[in-house]
Parts: structure tokens; sequence; C-alpha cells
């Protein structure tokens, strides 16, 4: 609560918050996919704790990211880490601002895929518009 030295990024709140591109989040409550799985590696449910823990595409920067806040990942662990000292804060920011980034242009490659689904397409449309309307 003291902490005023470093703010709360847009996607480390989507990790925190587990609103973000998770295909569990996606599917229940976005309503954006069609299952919770995981596209990275195939696990039944693609959650922040999955992406910071379990899914093998993320494990170098996971490496990274357990060398400097040890290996408990658990939200708890984490959060307590981020607190005590710039070093966790920066390594937990920089962790998630690249795998965020990286699973947010996964997902908008698979909306614009052309054999997308209908459930994908539905937000398609609405950002087409939004981008033709700026053109103009």
């Amino acid at each position: 609560m003291r902490r005023k030295r470093k703010p709360l990024t847009f996607r480390l709140t989507q990790v925190l918050t587990g609103h973000g591109c998770f295909g569990d989040y996606l599917c229940r409550t976005a309503q954006r996919e069609p299952t919770t799985e995981c596209h990275d590696c195939g696990a039944a449910v693609d959650s922040a704790q999955h992406t910071l823990e379990v899914c093998p595409r993320w494990a170098a920067l996971r490496q990274s990211l357990t060398s400097v806040l040890g290996g408990d990942l658990s939200l708890p662990s984490i959060i307590i880490a981020m607190l005590g000292d710039d070093e966790s804060w920066k390594a937990m920011v920089s962790f998630y601002e690249t795998v965020m980034s990286q699973k947010e242009a996964d997902e908008w490659v698979r909306e614009e895929a052309a054999d997308v689904a209908s459930i994908r397409g539905r937000r398609l449309g609405v950002r087409r518009r939004r981008y033709l309307t700026r053109l103009q």
C-alpha cells in the first residue's frame, strides 16, 4: 500500500485480476473463445496462474523470473516479493509485459484468420469499423 515508486501497468493488472488474454477469461467471461484451453500447450485451462507457473512456452522467461523471486510463484508469494523490493517488482513487470504482449498478438492473429470461428469474429467486425472510421 505504501509503495509509490512503481505503478501497476495495464498488463500487470490483467494478470493480477485474471482478466486478460487467457483462455479461461476469454471463454467464460468475454465469450470470445470456444474453449478455456491454452493455445500454446493444449492444457485444459489457460489462466494467469497457468501462464505464470506451468505453460512451457514461457519456460525461459519463467527461469529468469524465478532467479529473482524464488520458486514459489503463487499469487500471495509474488505480491509479497513485488512489494518487498524493486528488483522483484521489475522482474514481474518485465515478465508479464513480454508475455501479455505476445499473447495479445497471438489473439489478434487468431481473430484475423480467414477460417475464424464465429465466436471470435464478433469482435473483429467492431475493430475493422473503428479502423475504417479513423481513416475517414
